[in-house]
């Protein structure tokens, strides 16, 4: 029988151990695919070893009583069938433990929401096409997908908070929905402010790029860190810091040098109990500059 000591001794060693798991699992990058066919398949996205989420984007017409489109560029056309071969990549992507978003907005799209009314149809249309639902003309095939990003960068803010909350209203006893948002860095952001006072989302990355007074500039991170402070507070799980992987990624600015990312910003945001690593935009930037592979271990 083991004496006191040396239970406690293996107590303190799992609880070490524990801990070390959870640290070693808190942080993550995520990234988005599907706007250039170039960046090689889904799969190879997640095959690669550097993300955690993957956002396939963008459903890009939607609300305000249009037919939604989802616009994957030249990876495949949704209107003749052709991305349900998707559905192989993504279940790839989820048993290596990585979430699979839907992106819906993006900074070309079509959409708005027109009333609550109009939310709650788009919030079904997303369910029963790309998430637990059911649906003849689910565009991804049979797979369901993990959740939905808001990459709301057009249009107006109304009505985004009860899309959020009835997407949500499908979680029963177990998570199946999980909400994520790309606010842009100035705060409050002008679309998705409302939604993220809900307080339901469980990742808001936000682009700390193409926004000048408060991104990264000519080697000075002192505005993008005072943004990260209030961003910090917000009602979310988690926060993750949105950058460009590559100068070309963000025509408006906010790159930032690898070695400056560790040395200069990563300390002082991983302070931040909601800190929940790194966003990149976007995938094809990632292959071409390497940017996920030279900071996945500082992360």
């Amino acid at each position: 029988m083991a004496s006191k000591t040396q239970t406690l001794a293996l107590t303190l060693s799992l609880l070490i151990l524990i801990s070390s798991c959870k640290s070693s699992q808190a942080a993550g990058i995520a990234t988005y695919w599907g706007q250039n066919s170039n960046e090689g398949t889904l799969a190879d996205a997640c095959n690669s070893g550097n993300y955690q989420f993957v956002n396939i984007a963008f459903l890009s017409t939607f609300g305000n009583n249009q037919t939604p489109v989802l616009n994957l560029a030249g990876h495949c056309d949704p209107s003749s069938g052709t991305c349900t071969g998707l559905s192989a990549d993504i279940r790839t992507c989820q048993s290596k433990n990585i979430k699979v978003l839907l992106s819906i907005g993006g900074a070309a799209g079509s959409y708005s929401l027109t009333s609550a009314d109009d939310a709650r149809q788009v919030a079904d249309y997303i369910w029963n096409n790309f998430l637990g639902g059911q649906s003849a003309s689910r565009p991804l095939g049979d797979a369901v997908l993990d959740g939905v990003d808001f990459d709301i960068e057009a249009g107006g803010a109304q009505f985004y908070d009860e899309l959020a909350r009835s997407l949500n209203g499908h979680n029963a006893q177990a998570k199946t929905v999980y909400l994520a948002a790309a606010p842009q860095c100035p705060i409050p952001d002008a679309h998705l402010d409302g939604a993220i006072q809900t307080g339901l989302f469980d990742y808001v990355w936000v682009q700390f790029y193409n926004n000048p007074p408060c991104q990264y500039a000519d080697g000075n991170a002192d505005a993008l860190l005072s943004s990260w402070n209030q961003w910090a507070s917000v009602p979310a799980t988690q926060v993750f810091l949105g950058i460009p992987a590559a100068p070309e990624a963000a025509p408006g600015g906010g790159f930032i040098p690898p070695d400056a990312l560790k040395s200069q910003v990563l300390p002082t945001i991983k302070k931040s109990p909601k800190y929940g690593g790194i966003m990149l935009w976007g995938r094809q930037y990632d292959i071409d500059n390497g940017y996920s592979a030279s900071i996945k271990d500082s992360i």
